[in-house]
């Protein structure tokens, strides 16, 4: 099965937007229904839980993302049975708001994968990008952003990181083009982050991350970024995108020519250690 998602144009915005806005809203009734149960006012709960009585009022009334330890400060407040129900709606809330309606069927394939790989060559990974970076990228999106759509994608894209704390088995292999590091998006200090946050996170033992170099006469990456999970049946699914639009593919035949693709790349890579050295020694001491 291959599945095209087109996410270009006004409508298709629109859409995205629709779909958040409810969802923000049921979120927002949630919480609201759970405080009024404790009788509690807007003022002397967002007191207990260390925000403004505005804050709260917005995230209630549907206009804004909530911070993702909401549910752990009011444990104390509204009690562990409401705030289980409150923590569910806020995982299935900041896991799939925010992000683009064409990227969210392969979100949920994501979470659920027992190996994912991937192998950019335009950025960093999503998993890997620290918050300057995940700014700059959303910084620069045409056409721009609105502030709070800005703070929704920023949100949303360091909760899906989560995947990285929450998935010790999965085996992560990331492949990135040593060009995508070099071009310091964002400037020296985000590149810095960037490069500590790439050697913090291969330091784990489920995580592995290998640079294509800039020179490679033997490169099997010509036909661009890709990414693959093996869901928890041992099937395969193979995941392109580009201008707001990507494709999903079961396809056997597809899906073994990518992993086929993906194994050779890893063997034209830098090993780990290589890796280790470049970023540590080369790059970061670069900057």
């Amino acid at each position: 099965m291959r599945a095209d998602h087109g996410g270009g144009g006004n409508g298709g915005a629109n859409g995205t937007e629709a779909e958040l806005s409810d969802s923000l809203k049921t979120f927002g009734a949630v919480l609201k229904a759970l405080r009024e149960e404790s009788g509690l006012t807007q003022e002397e709960f967002a007191v207990r839980v260390r925000y403004s009585a505005a804050y709260v009022a917005k995230i209630e009334q549907g206009k804004r993302f909530p911070p993702a330890d909401l549910p752990a400060r009011a444990e104390e407040v509204l009690g562990p049975v409401a705030v289980k129900v409150l923590t569910a709606a806020a995982k299935s809330l900041t896991r799939r708001a925010g992000l683009a309606s064409w990227f969210r069927q392969w979100a949920g394939i994501e979470e659920e994968a027992i190996s994912l790989y991937a192998y950019e060559c335009r950025a960093v990974p999503g998993l890997l990008q620290p918050e300057g970076y995940i700014r700059a990228i959303f910084d620069r999106q045409i056409p721009p952003l609105s502030e709070e759509q800005f703070e929704r994608q920023v949100a949303a894209r360091q909760e899906r990181q989560r995947l990285l704390d929450e998935r010790p088995n999965t085996a992560f292999s990331f492949l990135i083009e040593q060009a995508v590091l070099e071009r310091h998006l964002g400037g020296a200090e985000v590149a810095r982050a960037v490069i500590g946050n790439l050697l913090e996170q291969g330091s784990r033992r489920n995580v592995e991350i290998l640079v294509m170099p800039l020179r490679q006469e033997d490169h099997s990456g010509v036909d661009g970024q890709m990414y693959l999970a093996e869901r928890d049946n041992h099937q395969w699914v193979g995941y392109v995108e580009g201008h707001d639009s990507s494709t999903l593919s079961t396809e056997p035949k597809l899906v073994s020519s990518m992993l086929q693709r993906y194994g050779k790349m890893r063997s034209q890579a830098l090993s780990r250690m290589a890796t280790v050295d470049l970023l540590l020694r080369e790059m970061q001491g670069a900057l």
